[in-house]
């Protein structure tokens, strides 16, 4: 079955690619407005596109990828908190 792993490995880097083209795009549109949000949702697809690129770059077992969640935690963490200051900003 290895044209499963290759099928796989590609699919990976596409969705690496997919969260870091987001990223830029939200880059894009921060340098237009200069909005807080923007920059932190840029931020966060960065760190997921790396850590979907790492995943799929590297061998590591299925036990030991819990530091690497935390990073993915840590994306969502960084959204949430732009999500709270942005209406907390409005109020």
């Amino acid at each position: 079955m290895p044209e499963i792993a290759a099928l796989y490995d590609f699919l990976a880097g596409a969705v690496a690619f997919g969260f870091l083209a987001c990223g830029l795009f939200f880059l894009r549109f921060w340098r237009r407005t200069r909005d807080e949000l923007f920059v932190a949702f840029a931020l966060a697809f960065a760190l997921l596109g790396i850590v979907h690129a790492a995943l799929a770059l590297s061998n590591i077992p299925a036990e030991e990828r819990g530091p690497i969640y935390l990073v993915r935690l840590l994306a969502f963490v960084i959204i949430l908190f732009a999500i709270f200051r942005k209406n907390r900003a409005s109020a």
